[in-house]
C-alpha cells in the first residue's frame, strides 16, 4: 500500500503494554496519531488501519504498522487480508516513494485538526 509506514521506539522494547509506562505509551500514540494524519493528507485512503504486530518468534521489536486502505478496494481485500504478504508488495519506483515520504514529511509540520 502507498504511504504504508513504520514507527518503532528507538530503544528496543518488545511488548506494548509491559515495557512502556503510561506517559510513554501516550507519546507514543500522540506520534501514531499525528503521522497517521500527515499519510492520511498524502495519499488516498478510504481507512487507515493501526497495528502493533510481532512475536517472540519472530519480529520482537515493538513497532506499529500505519497502512492506509486505498479507496475502492474490494471488501474480500480489506482489514487484515489487506496486510498479508500473500498480496504482494506495490511496485512503486524510488522516486514515487520519495514523493509520497516529502508530502508525508511537509503534513507533519501542519497542524492537524482534532476530530472531536
Amino acid at each position: 500500500m502507498p504511504g504504508r509506514v513504520i514507527v518503532a521506539p528507538r530503544d528496543h522494547l518488545e511488548h506494548v503494554v509491559r515495557d512502556l509506562d503510561r506517559d510513554a505509551y501516550l507519546r507514543l500514540q500522540d506520534v501514531i496519531y499525528r503521522l497517521a494524519r500527515a499519510v492520511e493528507s498524502a495519499v488516498p485512503s478510504e481507512r487507515t488501519y493501526l497495528l502493533s504486530l510481532g512475536s517472540q518468534q519472530g519480529n520482537s521489536h515493538l513497532h506499529w504498522i500505519i497502512a492506509p486502505l486505498p479507496p475502492g478496494t474490494p471488501y474480500e481485500d480489506q482489514q487484515f487480508a489487506a496486510l498479508m504478504a500473500s498480496k504482494g508488495v506495490v511496485g512503486l519506483s524510488s522516486t514515487q516513494i520519495a514523493a509520497i515520504a516529502t508530502r508525508i514529511r511537509a503534513n507533519l509540520s501542519t497542524p492537524t485538526r482534532r476530530v472531536e
